[in-house]
């Protein structure tokens, strides 16, 4: 245990030294300044409220965790695992004294820790900014409800990254492994448009997952579509550290 524990702070240190991990945070701070001014704009230019204090940080996590967050934590994967195997620096990672699944686990655990801190950076400062430049009332009830849904959305996006972590194992190198996450997300994404019906079946329809939450919830389908995500979560890690025990360097 204390290996890995030891493997995981090592590897989040390592990751947050990357340049990926910075953009993906500047970047996010952008668009909610983007998002804002959208909002502004909108009370401005045709007296629509569009989003108050309470919907804000809502607004831009849906945006959030449906492009931007699944497309800096897939950078991100990738280059953890197929960017170190393609540099030669997962050979200096084997060679200490651990073993391959508690290796496999610590990178896993600073993805996750990745996500996370996205979530929480986002949700605090998209808080901010909608207390301070949107009307409305913002209640503890309205702070549980955002709280919740930012921590929610952990579950779906982490399927994702394990997904992509999966093809990263799969390929030799990161650009083949960004094309190919980048085409089975976007076919997700348009099979789940052109089979409505069945888009429970496309783990990329459950990104914003949190909605489900919020409202009359339905204890069947979210309980549904949580074994689906854990499904998923454990077929894409056990094929994932497969791959990945068995890659020679």
């Amino acid at each position: 245990m204390e290996e890995l524990r030891a493997a995981s702070v090592n590897e989040i240190e390592r990751l947050f030294k990357k340049r990926k991990a910075i953009v993906a945070i500047i970047i996010s701070i952008i668009a909610i300044i983007l998002g804002q001014l959208v909002v502004v704009g909108i009370r401005f230019g045709i007296g629509s409220r569009a989003a108050d204090k309470a919907e804000f940080p809502l607004l831009v996590l849906f945006i959030f965790v449906n492009a931007i967050l699944p497309l800096f934590t897939a950078l991100v994967s990738i280059d953890i695992f197929a960017g170190e195997f393609s540099q030669n620096t997962m050979k200096i990672a084997i060679l200490r004294p651990i073993s391959r699944l508690k290796l496999f686990l610590s990178k896993i655990v600073a993805i996750a820790f990745f996500v996370f801190m996205n979530l929480l950076v986002v949700m605090s400062l998209s808080t901010l900014i909608g207390m301070l430049f949107n009307p409305g009332n913002i209640s503890f009830m309205h702070m549980l409800k955002i709280v919740s849904a930012y921590l929610i959305s952990i579950f779906p996006v982490l399927t994702v990254a394990l997904m992509v972590v999966f093809l990263a194992n799969l390929f030799k190198n990161g650009t083949a492994a960004f094309f190919a996450s980048t085409i089975v997300f976007l076919g997700f994404k348009v099979l789940e448009f052109l089979f409505g019906s069945y888009k429970i079946m496309f783990i990329t329809s459950m990104l914003d997952w949190y909605s489900r939450w919020t409202g009359d919830i339905s204890v069947q389908i979210v309980t549904r579509e949580f074994l689906i995500m854990l499904a998923c979560s454990l077929m894409a890690f056990s094929g994932g550290f497969y791959l990945f025990d068995k890659k020679e360097l």
